[in-house]
């Protein structure tokens, strides 16, 4: 009874995300007054509790907002300067190969632009890039989603990590075991995000071949994958190229990283490769003449991508020395043996609020060691002067970018309250356990030995209800926790699995198909899009659970 009463806030987000189509930012507020009343009449949850975690929550939302504004408004920095019409330009004339191009853009440009600002941006540039470049609209849409898969869980700098998984650390229960096994709250994070990343490598690597497999299937003449499988040679050397610094930045640097890194990294190497015909296929590939294409693979409007604006264009270095430089700044504030790190993460610069209302909730917030301040902000802010661009493009690019972060605001803001209310309702008068706890219990029972096949999907469904991996993070991950500290399975890894499938979930996810398919002009296929894209989605999640069931028994016996 306690766990059926327990995940009602859970199936009511479901139900009015999914079943009535209800926007995230009106779902969260019903969902947390629901948890609140359940708190207090069911488990005796008293009112500084009730208070403190909302206010812990919605506090915690603050520190991920501040990172998402500052992704989006370098984004829109870059719109607005006419940098990102030259960073489309540098993809112009690399290769006259379809199956080339989609790598390229679809997965490495992809993952780069995942990596700096996340929140469905990877698809809604990428797709119109490839519609320019001559792709049939609902391909570029469909394998765009396909490509924004393996950096998602490091989006906007390790946000699902950072800003969701960290959610779970305000559990003074939870956060009790992950110390007594000798892990801080960072070093904890640092390893869940190299056990997303080992399962996200094995997927990864064949991402590329899977893009180009399902292009020529689909969309070519001869609906053939043998015409993908042609390049697998390259295919795979392209998600190598990816896989390798993303598992090592992972391991070294942690979750902000390794998909901007990474991105970054396979870029410059796999274009390099291609102007110089390493691995290039024999024969050049192209889609049959547009008069031949299917009616479904077209819109009914014409596509971002071909629409001139009056903004100014820069060079190609100008356009990429932003995001060069978040990445150095990064870098640099990371390691430790720099000094930096110290300096940004002291008490000089940390806001602390310790016992919250009376609670045992500790908050902090190091104002300058997050990536929204001294990376992005600070960076779109020096772009304004790099790009020479005016005053009203300026005002409208800050006016924009704060219009956009409002809905996540809200979002976010109830998601975390609502949860951070689920994990701390152990604190009551009735002596029950908590919410999240009574939840875990009985699914615990239920799965046993065979939850890390099912873990991902689970953040599949978070993702596919909220458009998101970070919000897919903040519903489930105390949920993941709860379940295989039941089962004595590793939480490192149940966790890792969580983020891998709100990473796959991506694919099929409403908001993020939505985006692509507007972007593109194919706004009303989405239906078909979400069909053909759960193949690869369920896919990558059931390879990604074989190999974390391995790794369990086999190789990490053990781990916490």
């Amino acid at each position: 009874m306690l766990a059926i009463l327990a995940s009602i806030p859970i199936l009511l987000t479901v139900v009015l995300m999914v079943g009535f189509n209800w926007p995230a930012k009106k779902v969260m507020p019903v969902a947390w007054g629901v948890a609140v009343v359940l708190a207090a009449l069911k488990w005796g949850v008293s009112f500084d509790w009730l208070a403190g975690s909302t206010v812990f929550g919605a506090l915690s939302a603050f520190n991920i907002l501040i990172i998402v504004f500052g992704a989006i408004l370098l984004m829109n920095t870059l719109k607005n300067s006419g940098a990102i019409k030259a960073i489309n330009k540098t993809f112009y004339g690399i290769s006259p190969d379809r199956r080339i191009q989609a790598i390229i853009i679809a997965f490495l440009f992809g993952a780069f632009i995942e990596g700096a600002a996340g929140f469905g941006t990877p698809a809604a540039l990428a797709g119109p890039l490839m519609v320019g470049l001559g792709f049939p609209p609902l391909a570029a849409a469909m394998l765009a989603l396909v490509g924004n898969s393996t950096p998602v869980s490091f989006g906007a700098v390790g946000t699902p990590i950072l800003g969701g998984v960290s959610s779970i650390l305000g559990s003074t229960e939870i956060l009790a075991k992950i110390e007594a096994a000798g892990f801080t709250g960072p070093s904890f994070l640092q390893n869940v995000g190299i056990w997303a990343a080992l399962p996200h490598a094995i997927m990864g690597t064949f991402m590329p071949l899977i893009i180009v497999c399902m292009m020529t299937k689909l969309f070519g003449e001869k609906k053939s994958f043998k015409e993908g499988l042609a390049v697998a040679p390259f295919a795979i050397f392209a998600g190598l190229a990816f896989v390798v610094p993303y598992i090592f930045i992972a391991f070294v640097f942690g979750p902000e990283l390794p998909s901007l890194a990474s991105g970054l990294i396979a870029i410059a190497i796999v274009i390099t490769a291609t102007k110089k015909g390493f691995l290039q296929p024999k024969t050049t590939w192209d889609f049959a003449n547009s008069s031949k294409w299917d009616s479904s693979w077209l819109g009914t409007s014409e596509s971002a991508a071909t629409v001139e604006d009056d903004t100014a264009e820069v060079s190609s270095f100008l356009a990429w020395l932003p995001y060069i430089l978040v990445s150095l700044i990064l870098v640099v504030t990371r390691i430790p043996q720099l000094g930096l790190k110290a300096i940004l993460t002291s008490p000089t610069f940390t806001i602390y609020w310790k016992e919250i209302l009376g609670t045992k909730l500790n908050y902090s917030l190091q104002y300058l060691y997050l990536p929204g301040t001294i990376a992005f902000i600070f960076v779109s802010i020096i772009t304004i002067f790099m790009h020479k661009m005016n005053s009203p493009k300026v005002k409208e690019t800050w006016k924009t970018s704060f219009k956009q972060v409002i809905p996540a605001a809200i979002a976010l803001s109830f998601a975390i309250a609502m949860v951070q209310v689920m994990l701390n309702s152990g604190n009551n008068t009735t002596g029950e356990v908590g919410m999240m706890v009574a939840l875990s219990r009985t699914t615990a029972d239920i799965f046993q030995g065979v939850w890390p096949i099912f873990a991902p999907f689970i953040g599949i469904l978070g993702a596919f209800m909220s458009g998101s991996n970070t919000t897919s993070n903040i519903l489930f991950s105390g949920f993941q926790f709860g379940v295989a500290d039941q089962i004595g399975m590793s939480r490192l890894i149940i966790l890792g699995l969580q983020v891998v499938g709100g990473a796959a979930g991506n694919m099929i996810c409403v908001h993020n198909v939505v985006a692509a398919c507007t972007t593109v002009g194919v706004l009303g296929k989405e239906g078909k899009v979400i069909r053909t894209n759960v193949v690869p989605c369920f896919t990558y999640v059931l390879v990604a659970g074989i190999f974390a069931y391995l790794a369990m028994y086999l190789f990490v016996p053990g781990l916490f």
